[in-house]
């Protein structure tokens, strides 16, 4: 039987267990809430392995890493569509949004500084509706 491979690594059941995770989580989960979710249904596993596992995932370019406002990263399943994040700076609260203008700038700054922009990466921040109106 042939053991599936990422990045050179062994797929093991913990790694697909987070990855599992990562795909369906409803947000961007930290390491510690990964790890969370990952123990109620693998109470074997180790915050050290979701370490580890979410920088071979990195590495690999099966997620994305956020910083979103806080001390800590975000990871997210990495997607086929570009989108962007704007936080709360009051709830936390993060929406992801896409917006056509982002290719208008790709295209702006490639002809501006010569390089060949393959992607962007916006974030902002400000109050949502419930913040503001409390």
């Amino acid at each position: 039987m042939e053991t599936a491979q990422f990045g050179g690594q062994r797929l093991t059941s913990q790694r697909r267990l987070l990855i599992d995770i990562l795909s369906n989580a409803q947000g961007h989960l930290d390491a510690d809430e990964l790890y969370r979710q990952a123990r109620e249904r693998d109470p074997r596993i180790s915050l050290s392995t979701v370490y580890r596992t979410l920088r071979l995932f990195k590495e690999a370019g099966m997620v994305d890493e956020r910083r979103l406002g806080e001390g800590h990263h975000h990871y997210e399943r990495k997607g086929e569509r570009e989108h962007h994040h704007i936080v709360c700076l009051d709830c936390g609260k993060v929406l992801e949004f896409e917006s056509p203008l982002t290719d208008r700038l790709k295209e702006e700054v490639s002809s501006m500084s010569g390089f060949e922009v393959l992607s962007a990466e916006i974030y902002m921040d400000g109050y949502c509706n419930l913040c503001r109106r409390g």
